[in-house]
Order: C-alpha cells, then structure tokens, then sequence
C-alpha cells in the first residue's frame, strides 16, 4: 500500500465551505470509487487541511485519479474545489514498518 499525503491551504474564511463540501461531495466519490481516505485533520492556524488516501500500488494512482476526475459526481463540482485552495502540496508516504 503507498498513500498521498495532501496538505491544503485553504483561501481566508473558506475554510468551513471547503469542509462541508469536502464532506459532501468529495469524500463520497472516493469511497465510491473504493479510494480509502485514512484521515483528515486541520490546522485553523494555518488555514490548513490535511488529509491521507490510500492505493493498493504507485501504479493505481494513475488510474484512480483518473477514474475520479472523469466521474460525472467530480464534473459537477466544475471548478469549486480549487477555488477554496491558496496552495497544494502532495507527498507520497509509505508505511515505515510492514
């Protein structure tokens, strides 16, 4: 398993919209796609959000991310999602011990 640590700035005063429509329209559509989100978490502080999913391989991000964007659930939320982001970093992370 190989997971995406994804770390959010998210605009000023956004942030409570970006988490409802996290909620309501991104999350469902990964579970739906059988895309694991291990967690999310914020730091108000820094307007972050942060969250972890997971893939069985480095081989099935391509063809998840893939089938996420072309889901007519994610084409219908046009260009909200990115209009709450400042920045976003991606890190890929392994599990330290198997």
């Amino acid at each position: 398993m190989v997971s995406q640590l994804r770390i959010y700035t998210i605009n000023k005063g956004m942030m409570d919209s970006y988490l409802r429509l996290f909620d309501e329209s991104i999350r469902p559509v990964h579970e739906k796609l059988g895309i694991p989100i291990e967690g999310t978490w914020v730091n108000m502080e820094r307007s972050e959000f942060i969250w972890v999913r997971s893939f069985a391989s480095v081989d099935d991000i391509a063809a998840k991310e893939e089938a996420y964007f072309a889901s007519p659930e994610r084409k219908a939320l046009g260009d909200l999602p990115g209009s709450h982001l400042a920045k976003m970093e991606v890190r890929l992370i392994e599990p330290a011990y198997q």
